[in-house]
């Protein structure tokens, strides 16, 4: 057995992503949950999202490695991702101590002791770059950069695999990709 299907044996890393209707985290998810499996992980998904054609609260959670369950349990997730800065208290409860908060906010949120706190605001980025519907990827790539992916206390992934798994979902390419990619490396590069 190879040593990096050995880590990956034993990898295990839950997610846990918030927003509302219309931004986008269900898509996030299954980026994510494909990227995942590119790269040789067992993945559990689960969504909630009722309201999501009327604006209402979306969350997703995500578990990558051996789990039997797709739910996160409070205080197990390591990464909490918040497309809407006032969902932060409905779901910092599901953040575990030394997890990792990035949320789409001007301003940090309190998220309390022993959480690391990262914001940026991906509207007026994304707004500014003429790719508004793709707050969700300028979140993700600000994250990617920020926690950093393929470590320990980083994501399962890195941006390669991300960009990997976009352009399998955005088929033959075009402005849909090209879109995509720019919005995920604007929030890569304000992130480093």
């Amino acid at each position: 057995m190879s040593e990096n299907r050995k880590k990956k044996d034993g990898f295990r890393q839950q997610i846990v992503l918030s927003g509302v209707g219309g931004q986008g985290i269900l898509f996030l998810s299954r980026l994510l949950a494909e990227a995942a499996i590119a790269g040789g992980f067992p993945v559990l998904t689960s969504e909630t999202h009722g309201m999501a054609q009327r604006g209402g609260v979306v969350v997703s959670h995500l578990k990558v490695g051996g789990f039997d369950s797709p739910l996160v349990r409070p205080g197990r997730a390591d990464l909490l991702l918040v497309l809407k800065g006032e969902n932060v208290p409905l779901h910092r409860e599901f953040l575990a101590d030394g997890g990792a908060l990035t949320v789409n906010a001007a301003v940090p949120a309190d998220a309390g002791p022993g959480v690391r706190v990262h914001a940026v605001d991906a509207d007026a980025l994304a707004l500014a770059a003429g790719v508004p519907h793709a707050v969700n990827l300028v979140l993700l790539g600000f994250a990617l950069a920020r926690i950093g992916g393929g470590a320990a206390g980083g994501f399962f992934c890195g941006a390669g695999d991300i960009r990997e798994a976009l352009s399998r979902r955005q088929g033959g390419g075009g402005a849909r990709l090209a879109d995509a990619l720019s919005a995920l490396d604007l929030g890569i590069a304000h992130g480093t």
